[in-house]
């Protein structure tokens, strides 16, 4: 009877697929996703939209402050320039929405390269104000530069098309989602097993060490900020397309606390962590204003219980910062652990 997991070479312990189970198991579970929409409703499938564009956000920003250690509050920011990006492209210029996938992720990535410059010289909070910095800069540009951005009236983008097929309901846009959701796992998960990966680490645990055994500060510290404003363009490039809409007003400060707040309950240095964390950050408001609607439409009720959405909400996310600060990812493997040794106690 298997009562452990034991690894003797580096390529298995870093092996994507740990074991037969593992594979068998997300098999069935790519199956279930494939079918999902099928079974589900439209209400369901704009919720599974939002949490798969949000798990792309999440991997990105994982990426940067979970396995490099830099802290960043202007992901919004980043976000909103590939969003901005993907709507001119697509409205102004006539380039496909396939193509302004990339052009967007490449566009934020430049963006976050500029931005990550003083990432070598400071660190912590002051690298934290630098980006809140950046934050507003964009804020402002989104707003006041009419010519481009159409100030606070926005840009109205079309549904994607694919050989003359309209992705122009929750269900269809969901492959895409899906498809982008995908390979952005796969893709954060290869990389932390890669040398570039192993170096974002190395900077995170000591720069000064990572350094000294050789590694170049700038330029992996501007490499984790180009990769992780890759993946915020993408975020918002399929927002922008999912909502068909883009304004000023919806990258404020608030969502990049939300998308810091994401890695952090879902687990800082996990893949698996951005998943749980963008559940979690999208349902979780949902379910609470299921439970607290009822009570509040009551008018004895209104004034005191109008807030308790977000009360409780903020309260979940100390609990995790106070009791579980590796986060969900982190008890999912306590649980996993368990029952790879269960009925056993060595």
């Amino acid at each position: 009877m298997r009562c452990g997991d034991f690894k003797d070479t580096y390529n298995k312990d870093e092996a994507v697929f740990q074991s037969v189970f593992v594979k068998i198991w997300l098999s069935i579970f790519m199956l279930f996703l494939l079918v999902f929409p099928f079974f589900a409703n439209e209400y369901i499938l704009y919720m599974a939209n939002l949490i798969g564009i949000a798990i792309i956000g999440a991997h990105g920003l994982n990426l940067l402050t979970g396995f490099t250690g830099q802290i960043s509050l202007g992901h919004a920011a980043f976000i909103g320039v590939g969003a901005y990006t993907s709507a001119i492209l697509v409205t102004r210029v006539g380039i496909s929405f396939w193509w302004a996938i990339p052009m967007a992720g490449l566009m934020s990535a430049v963006v976050g390269v500029i931005i990550g410059i003083p990432s070598l010289r400071i660190k912590g909070l002051y690298l934290a104000i630098a980006t809140i910095a950046a934050q507003f800069i964009f804020e402002y540009v989104f707003l006041n530069w009419e010519a481009m951005t159409h100030g606070i009236r926005g840009i109205n983008v079309p549904d994607p098309k694919l050989f003359g097929f309209q992705f122009d309901t929750e269900r269809k846009f969901y492959f895409i989602t899906l498809f982008f959701v995908v390979a952005g796992t796969f893709y954060a998960r290869n990389l932390i097993r890669t040398r570039v990966g192993r170096a974002f680490i190395a900077i995170r645990d000591r720069d000064l060490a990572a350094e000294l055994i050789g590694i170049n500060l700038f330029r992996y510290k501007l490499l984790s900020f180009a990769i992780s404003s890759f993946y915020a363009g993408v975020t918002g490039s399929l927002w922008v397309s999912f909502m068909n809409i883009v304004t000023p007003e919806h990258f404020p400060l608030s969502l990049s606390i939300e998308y810091l707040a994401m890695v952090i309950v879902g687990g800082l240095g996990s893949v698996l962590g951005s998943i749980y964390g963008a559940f979690f950050m999208v349902l979780v408001p949902e379910i609470l204003k299921f439970g607290t609607d009822p009570i509040k439409n009551i008018p004895v009720f209104q004034h005191i219980f109008a807030p308790v959405r977000e009360v409780v909400f903020g309260s979940l996310i100390v609990f995790f910062l106070i009791f579980e600060p590796r986060g969900l990812a982190e008890i999912w493997r306590r649980v996993k652990n368990f029952f790879v040794l269960w009925p056993f106690t060595y």
